[in-house]
C-alpha cells in the first residue's frame, strides 16, 4: 500500500473512463431513441473536491455523448476526449497536451479497452466490478463499484495521500 500512496502523492491529473466507471456501465435507451445514463452524486462531489484542491479531472471515453458533455460541464471538467477507443493513445495525447509526466497521472478504467491507459499511468486504477484482467494490471482496485462511489473513493484517496483531505472536508463544517 505504501507504494500506492507514494504514487498518489505525485498525481496532478485524474483521467477517467465513463461507462463502468462514472456510471454502472448500463446503457438506457428511451422510446424516442434518447440515451440515458445515471451518474453518482457522490462521484460528482469527489471530483469537485479534487478540482478545488488543484488536481485536474479529465475524461477519456470510447463513446460520444451530448449527455456526457452536459455532466462534464456541470462538474467543470474541461478535458474531454470522446470517441476514443484506443485509451492508451488518448492518454498519451492528454499527457502531451498538458505537459505532464505519466507519474503525475492517475487513470481509472474498468474493461479491456482501458488496459493500455491503466498500465501507462503513474497510478493505474480499476473499479471493484472491473474486468479481472484489468485488475491484474492495475496498481489498485477500489472497494466501490463503477457508478456507485468509486470515483469519490479515488478522489478522497488521492487527497488523503497528499495531505489535502482534511482541509477539503473542513470547508463543509
Amino acid at each position: 500500500m505504501n507504494s500506492i500512496i507514494e504514487k498518489a502523492r505525485q498525481i496532478t491529473l485524474l483521467a477517467m473512463d465513463v461507462d463502468g466507471v462514472l456510471t454502472d456501465g448500463s446503457l438506457y435507451f428511451g422510446n424516442s431513441g434518447e440515451e440515458l445514463k445515471a451518474f453518482s452524486i457522490l462521484d460528482g462531489l469527489g471530483i469537485k473536491l479534487l478540482r478545488d484542491a488543484g488536481i485536474t479531472p479529465a475524461i477519456i471515453t470510447g463513446r460520444s455523448s451530448k449527455l456526457l458533455e452536459r455532466r462534464a460541464a456541470e462538474l467543470k471538467i474541461e478535458l474531454i476526449y470522446q470517441g476514443r477507443e484506443d485509451k492508451g493513445t488518448a492518454l498519451e495525447e492528454l499527457r502531451q497536451d498538458q505537459g505532464l509526466d505519466y507519474k503525475q497521472i492517475a487513470y481509472v478504467g474498468d474493461d479491456l479497452p482501458d488496459l493500455a491507459a491503466v498500465r501507462a499511468a503513474g497510478l493505474g486504477i480499476t473499479v471493484a466490478n472491473g474486468h479481472y484482467f484489468v485488475a491484474q494490471h492495475a496498481d489498485w482496485t477500489t472497494r466501490a463499484s463503477g457508478g456507485n462511489g468509486a470515483i469519490r473513493e479515488i478522489c478522497e484517496f488521492i487527497l488523503k495521500s497528499q495531505g489535502l483531505l482534511e482541509s477539503a472536508l473542513e470547508q463543509y463544517l
